[in-house]
């Protein structure tokens, strides 16, 4: 997880939130404050002068009223002392930076300060002449100059005169200056200690979420063992314990999930079946171990590929919805080494909210299954056959014999023959798939006993010498010591009688039948090859499955049922041997088969 920078974590917001609040209530009451101190200060200098010019306004009153002979002072001399002692007199009058005394023709009449109207010049100056023609007018303020006029009246309130007057106001500014910078001292001050107890207030209350949040970040790792401390019982003191709780409850969950998962997984590993699952879109995202063996790929291979490429049926199911209504269905998937057919089932995986979000699908080798099943067809297939030829046989021969054959003393007899011979054949082969169904049930006892097995073979080998062929020579490679086994004497027999009257049937004029039979260590291998026309390679294994022949008809003609091997493989198998064939074409055909030497144990207790 990224690292929180200072600049980008909580306690910095939280501690500027705190300065900005602080820093707006104090500006708010700043600006309020500094604006009411501007006002009053300005009042009380406004108030200020005015109290002293009314004084004066009232001593020029009397100098204008008063009558005037010769030899006393002029209305001008005497508004000129008026003015110099009220200047000398207050102490304050240098606020007072002009005073311009004129009669009602706005003469000049006195000026005192900075002006530029003369005395006895008329006032051409646009602002005075205003002001002091409105008489009393209320004090304006332009800059740091505080200016008015008053007007001086008669008995008769009949203006006589104006008093113009300016007043600078340095003196409140520089006090709003320096109260100004006495707020914004104190100010920074503020600021500055409540930064500091800001830290300190922050790092209280973050602290536990930064404890949280890296006890977070051990959870995301899986370590549940760890707790938040928890402090308080306030807001982040239950926060703290609604942490913990949920840390208990998620490793409560992730002990319960993980147990589920190796539940499945152990299932998954341990099914003999494959299962394979995908997405909604029909890419593979899980597959175990079964399945990886029968499509013949890892799951690295085929992950996210879709499921349709990688079984190949796009020409079975053209789009991954139609798989719900596909349900199950066998797929080849069959190489030039393996013969692979597998039969898959598809089930929907829905959401919380009930919607399709994959399939499950369930494979297993059927191959075995389709082979049982088809052999059992050609079985069903093969057994009528063998009935049907004989039976119609013979029913052909019985409808020319109830026709009237019977009274020929030469077709009678050879149609009887006939007749019997197919009745032969077809008990035979009952006899045979008798014998068969008994072995594939178990049915069949096995009486072993300790057997001379070269004293036994040489007198099967006998009988058949004495009826073979004259032309047909048998060739023995026995050995003369006794080889002693554990076999029962009568199913060995039928064994030998089949494998022999193969190889007899089969070998050609003058051919030669082979016998042998050696042991090893632990088994006897017995061996009987012809110089007959052998087989193509890839039948030699077929041979012992019932019914099946390299060349029907020449086995018809000679009256075989095409279960004598399929018998003689049942009988090894019951003996815990072994048998198999070796073939070349136009060079004959060798079957072999093995039996396991008698215990010597066994032996001395017999």
């Amino acid at each position: 997880m990224k690292k929180v920078g200072f600049f980008q974590s909580v306690r910095l917001k939280f501690i500027i939130v705190y300065i900005l609040l602080l820093l707006l209530g104090i500006q708010v009451i700043g600006f309020y404050f500094v604006d009411k101190l501007e006002e009053q200060l300005k009042d009380q200098f406004t108030s200020s002068i005015n109290d002293r010019l009314n004084s004066l306004t009232f001593s020029l009153q009397n100098a204008f009223e008063a009558e005037r002979g010769e030899g006393e002072i002029s209305l001008q001399a005497e508004v000129e002392q008026l003015i110099y002692e009220f200047t000398e007199a207050n102490g304050r009058s240098q606020d007072i930076s002009s005073l311009l005394v004129m009669d009602e023709n706005r003469t000049v009449i006195a000026a005192y300060g900075n002006t530029t109207a003369q005395v006895g010049e008329i006032v051409s100056d646009s602002r005075i002449v205003k002001v002091s023609l409105l008489g009393n007018t209320d004090p304006t303020i332009s800059g740091q100059v505080l200016s008015g006029a008053k007007a001086i009246v008669d008995d008769g309130d009949q203006t006589v005169g104006a008093l113009y007057y300016t007043a600078q106001m340095d003196d409140v500014y520089e006090q709003m200056q320096d109260i100004n910078g006495i707020f914004t001292k104190g100010t920074l001050l503020a600021i500055t200690v409540t930064a500091l107890l800001g830290i300190l207030v922050a790092r209280t209350i973050t602290k536990p979420l930064t404890e949280m949040k890296k006890q977070a970040q051990v959870m995301a790792t899986g370590d549940f063992s760890q707790k938040v401390d928890v402090k308080g019982n306030d807001e982040i003191g239950q926060l703290g314990i609604t942490f913990n709780d949920l840390n208990d409850k998620l490793r409560l969950s992730q002990a319960t999930t993980e147990g589920e998962r190796r539940k499945l997984s152990s299932v998954l590993s341990n099914m003999s079946d494959g299962v394979i699952a995908t997405d909604r879109v029909g890419a593979i995202t899980l597959m175990n171990a079964p399945a990886s063996k029968l499509i013949g790929h890892t799951f690295e291979q085929v992950q996210g590929q879709s499921l349709l490429d990688v079984l190949d049926i796009n020409d079975q199911i053209e789009d991954i919805a139609d798989m719900e209504q596909a349900g199950s269905m066998v797929v080849d998937l069959s190489s030039e080494d393996q013969h692979l057919l597998i039969k898959a089932n598809f089930s929907i995986v829905e959401d919380e909210n009930h919607e399709m979000n994959g399939f499950i699908l369930v494979i297993s080798d059927v191959t075995e299954q389709e082979r049982v099943a088809q052999e059992r067809r050609e079985f069903v297939s093969n057994v009528s056959h063998e009935l049907r030829t004989p039976l119609t046989t013979m029913r052909s021969y019985i409808e020319a014999l109830n026709d009237g054959a019977w009274q020929d003393p030469e077709i009678a007899p050879r149609f009887l023959d006939v007749t019997q011979n197919e009745t032969d054949r077809m008990i035979r082969l009952v006899n045979d798939l008798l014998q068969l169904t008994k072995m594939d049930h178990k049915e069949t006892s096995i009486m072993k006993k300790r057997v001379n097995f070269t004293d036994f073979f040489n007198r099967v080998v006998d009988r058949f010498e004495m009826n073979k062929d004259e032309n047909m020579t048998f060739e023995r490679n026995i050995p003369k010591r006794p080889i002693y086994v554990w076999i029962d004497e009568d199913k060995i027999t039928q064994v030998l009688d089949n494998v022999i009257s193969n190889a007899i049937k089969y070998s050609p004029s003058g051919g030669t039948v082979r016998f042998s039979a050696h042991s090893t260590r632990k088994q006897l291998r017995v061996s009987i090859s012809d110089e007959g026309i052998g087989m193509p390679p890839d039948t030699v294994d077929k041979i012992f499955d019932r019914f099946y022949r390299v060349d029907k008809s020449r086995t018809r003609e000679m009256g075989g049922t095409g279960l004598g091997l399929a018998i003689a493989r049942e009988m090894i198998d019951a003996h815990h041997g072994k048998i198999w064939a070796e073939s070349e074409e136009g060079k004959g055909t060798s079957v072999l088969f093995t039996l396991p030497l008698m215990n010597q144990n066994r032996g001395d207790h017999s």
